[in-house]
Formats: structure tokens, sequence, C-alpha cells
């Protein structure tokens, strides 16, 4: 359907940037641990509110460490913190929770973990009731994991390249090649592995527990 919008026209032509920013770990530290003084809180204090390990914790805000989304989406509800103020490049966009975000290709702010790359899309925009990323999968076998990750909500993934399974704790397993998506409870202990010595690049949606299907936008 043909809209000529001025605001929609400027979006289609917005200029492509070279290269995906990456976010540096002791940047994420750096704001995990301004957010935690704020509150007054110690490491002991964030611990208890959010169940990470103290130890975790301060490794991560000494950026030694790289923290999986379940343990970002702990620290965040503790903290009141989503992932634009988590992982935004210094422009998040205050009170713009139902304006457009475009992202160009290869724009997204990427994280790395020695597993995955998490693209972080609509990185500017706070409050968001789903985070969406560009996911890279280098991980291969389970053994890869210190446990399975779990994390409150529901969890969408379709694949764009590469051959990917999807392994639960309860044993079931999913494989999927390009075009193929599923849809799960992310409560439930999950990983995901690359069938290929290439990685998997996927679109990865995760909708958290605390915003509920209907309500206003909510925090992580």
């Amino acid at each position: 359907m043909a809209d000529s919008s001025p605001r929609k026209r400027s979006l289609a032509k917005s200029p492509r940037k070279a290269g995906s920013p990456p976010v540096g770990h002791g940047e994420v530290g750096r704001r995990l641990r301004e957010a935690r003084k704020a509150r007054g809180w110690t490491l002991r204090d964030l611990s208890e509110q959010s169940g990470i390990a103290v130890s975790t914790i301060s490794k991560a805000e000494r950026g030694d460490v790289a923290l999986t989304y379940d343990k970002f989406g702990a620290l965040g509800r503790a903290l009141e913190l989503d992932y634009a103020s988590i992982f935004g490049a210094g422009h998040v966009k205050p009170n713009s929770a139902t304006a457009p975000s475009f992202t160009a290709a290869g724009t997204q702010p990427n994280y790395e973990t020695p597993n995955y790359r998490y693209g972080m899309i609509a990185s500017d925009l706070p409050h968001k009731r789903m985070v969406p990323m560009r996911a890279h999968i280098r991980a291969r076998r389970l053994e890869d994991f210190p446990d399975y990750i779990r994390h409150g909500g529901e969890e969408f993934v379709f694949v764009l390249s590469g051959r990917l399974r999807l392994q639960f704790e309860t044993g079931e397993r999913f494989d999927l090649s390009p075009g193929d998506s599923l849809y799960f409870d992310s409560g439930v202990g999950h990983v995901y592995l690359s069938r290929d010595d290439d990685g998997v690049d996927a679109i990865v949606c995760c909708v958290d527990a605390a915003s509920p299907r209907g309500s206003g936008p909510g925090d992580l």
C-alpha cells in the first residue's frame, strides 16, 4: 500500500552506515555499575534483588565477562533498566515508545559472547514490549554452556541462514533451516546450537513476562 507521508519517506531513504558498532563489555559494565550506585546498592544488594551471584556482577561491571540474555534480564528488572539503556549507543529516545525506530542494515549495536552475537535492533527505543535482535549463533555443542538459558516470557526465532538446533532441557529439540521459525516459552531451559561451522544468523524476538499482552510499554 502506497504512503507518501514525509515521515515514512525519510525513514525509507535513511543512509546506511558502514559496519555494526560493537558494544564493549566494559561500557556495558559501566552502565550497570552506575545504575547500581545510583540506587545506593552494594554488589550484595543487587545480587539479592536479581538472583545473580556477587562474583558474576562484579566481573560484569569490570567488563571481565560477557553476560547472557537471562542475566541481563534479571539485572535489568532489579535495576529498572531496560535494554535501550544497557545497549543504546548514547542516543536513547526519551518518551518515544510508540515512535518508529529505524535500524539500517548492519548498524545495530553488537554485543559479543563466546556462544552468541547479540545485534540489538531498535536500541534507541526504551521500554519496548519486545526485544528484537539479529543473532549470530556460533555454539556447536551443549557442553559449550554451563547451563540451559531460562528467562520468563516468550521467544520467537526466524532463521536467516545456516542450520539451527533449539535444544530444550525437557529433551525436546527442533532443527530449523533458513525460512523456518519457532515460538516457545523461554522460561523452559533452552540453548541455540549451530549445525554448521560457519554459524547461524537469525532474527530473535523476546517478550518478557513483565510485559503482558495488551498492557502499556513496560520495563524489562
